[in-house]
Order: C-alpha cells, then sequence, then structure tokens
C-alpha cells in the first residue's frame, strides 16, 4: 500500500452547505488545495442516519412528488445507457479478457441497473448498505450484498459507482479494496458530481449535489485523477452525464427558493450543459479508469 493520504490536512473554507433532506444541519465545505477537492466537516458520527428519510430516493422506487418523477424518469432513460457506454467501450478496447462477462456495481440502490446487466447477459453482483433498497432488488431478482467485506475470491472485468465514491468515508482504503477485484485488464466506471460544474458556480450553497453530509467529498477533474493515481490507477476517458444537470438545477432551485420552478431549474441545466461543450465541466462525470 502507498502511504496513507490525510484528506483532511491543510483545509481552507470554501463555502457552507445545509442538508435539505434530512436534518436541516448547516456543514463546513471545504477545500483540500493539494487534491483540488472539498471535503465535508464534520462527519457525522452517525453518519447512515442522514439517509433515513423517504426524500433519499436512491433507495426507493417512490413517485410521490413531482421531484421523484423526475427523477425516475431520468434514471429509466439513463440504465441501459450507461451499459451502452460500457460495451461501447470494451468492444472498442476488444477488453473482454474473459469469455463471461462479469461486473459488479458498488452502491446498486434498488438494483435497476445490474437488472438491465443480467437481461443483457451479464453475470452480475452488487453492494447496497440499505437493507431496504436491498429488499426491493430483491423482488426485483436481484441479490445484493450489504458490504464489499462479503466479496470474496472473486474478480470483475467491470466495476461501476454510480454515484457512490462521494458518499464513502475511507477513500483511499475503498480504492485499494476495488483494485483487488478488478482483474488485471478490468475497468472502473466512476459517476461523481463535479464541482467546477456551471450549475455549481451557479446555485453556490443551494447547489444540491453537495448533498451535506451524505456527500463526503466533492470531486474535480484533476482530484479524481490524482486521487487514483496514489494507487496507479488511470483515468483513460471522461464522459458527461447531460441529463444530471436539469434534475440537479430543479433540485437547487428547490432549495434556493423554497418551490418547484422547472422552467427555470431546465434552463439552468441547459445552459449548464451549453457551457461544459466548451470547459467539459458538465455537471456530473462519468470516469473510465484502468490499471496503469
Amino acid at each position: 500500500m502507498n502511504q496513507k493520504i490525510d484528506f483532511y490536512k491543510n483545509l481552507e473554507h470554501f463555502i457552507e452547505c445545509k442538508d435539505y433532506t434530512v436534518s436541516g444541519e448547516v456543514y463546513q465545505v471545504k477545500k483540500n488545495n493539494e487534491f483540488d477537492m472539498l471535503v465535508t466537516v464534520p462527519v457525522p458520527k452517525n453518519v447512515s442516519d442522514y439517509y433515513k428519510s423517504e426524500d433519499y430516493i436512491s433507495h426507493t422506487d417512490s413517485k410521490k412528488t413531482i421531484i421523484d418523477k423526475v427523477y425516475q424518469i431520468v434514471k429509466n432513460i439513463t440504465l441501459k445507457g450507461k451499459l451502452k457506454i460500457i460495451n461501447k467501450y470494451l468492444l472498442r478496447q476488444n477488453s473482454f479478457s474473459r469469455p463471461e462477462k462479469n461486473i459488479l456495481d458498488v452502491g446498486a440502490g434498488t438494483g435497476d441497473f445490474l437488472r438491465v446487466c443480467k437481461d443483457n447477459h451479464w453475470y452480475v453482483c452488487g453492494i447496497e448498505p440499505d437493507k431496504g433498497a436491498r429488499n426491493i432488488a430483491r423482488k426485483k431478482g436481484i441479490n445484493l450484498q450489504d458490504d464489499l467485506s462479503k466479496i470474496k475470491d472473486q474478480k470483475f472485468e467491470i466495476i461501476t459507482l454510480w454515484h457512490v465514491l462521494e458518499h464513502v468515508e475511507n477513500l483511499q482504503e475503498y480504492i485499494i479494496t476495488l483494485k483487488s477485484l478488478l482483474y488485471e485488464t478490468g475497468t472502473l466506471f466512476v459517476a461523481v458530481p463535479n464541482y467546477k460544474s456551471d450549475d455549481a458556480k451557479y446555485y453556490k450553497e443551494f447547489w444540491a449535489a453537495y448533498d451535506v453530509p451524505r456527500h463526503l467529498w466533492h470531486f474535480s477533474q484533476e482530484s479524481i485523477s490524482k486521487i487514483f493515481a496514489l494507487e496507479n490507477f488511470v483515468v483513460e476517458k471522461t464522459l458527461p452525464m447531460k441529463f444530471d444537470s436539469f434534475y440537479v438545477s430543479m433540485l437547487s432551485e428547490k432549495y434556493k427558493t423554497g418551490k418547484l420552478n422547472f422552467l427555470i431549474g431546465f434552463w439552468r441545466g441547459f445552459v449548464s450543459n451549453w457551457k461544459a461543450r466548451k470547459t467539459s465541466e458538465y455537471s456530473s462525470l462519468i470516469y473510465i479508469i484502468k490499471k496503469n
């Protein structure tokens, strides 16, 4: 193992953000300049309690509110797109090193992505800490483990983390564990919000993707490259998640004004994507990462 890094060292004030989902508490978001990364402080001792809300939609299939319905529509549109990205990349790289295609999805939620993979002849395995989400996935025929430590004597062609890395407490150790589960020719697909996007800059402390204190880390393209380089990974390609800017902006608009305004939220999402055509700073990004 490389030298352990203290990401909480030499932090500078960046912004203050409120937890709009559970507690209403205010948290500091500070900057680690060495890694160009933002850090939420403090980390609650009982951080799992901050996921216990019907408003935390990735653990449910809720369609109660308009925001819920928008989320589910976007999710269903993007599910097959994620698998298409993986298949297209592997075919282009001729990277299927084994006859059986297998995939590990970390933070699998209610199992929808793995269900799409399974329906397309992948051998699937998934991790989801939330019991309620695992129960929903089980009803869809997807059995999930609650922790990475339960995955033993297996290696995977593909490991995916769709908006998961920002939740991980022991960041460096977690990446080391992922590395041990990946074939030498395997590939990580990591999707995270981008705090340098235009919608983040526009909404500032109201930007929904800060999502404190559940999001412990807030990444830039530079920070992802530097953090994974610590464990001899290299980012081979970066892809945009264009739908995210619309959903995040709509939710941010609600946080900012106290009411839903889909037109303004949609417009800000459009503007963010338009500007990102030149800057590449989309609201969320997918990083395709390989062992170096």
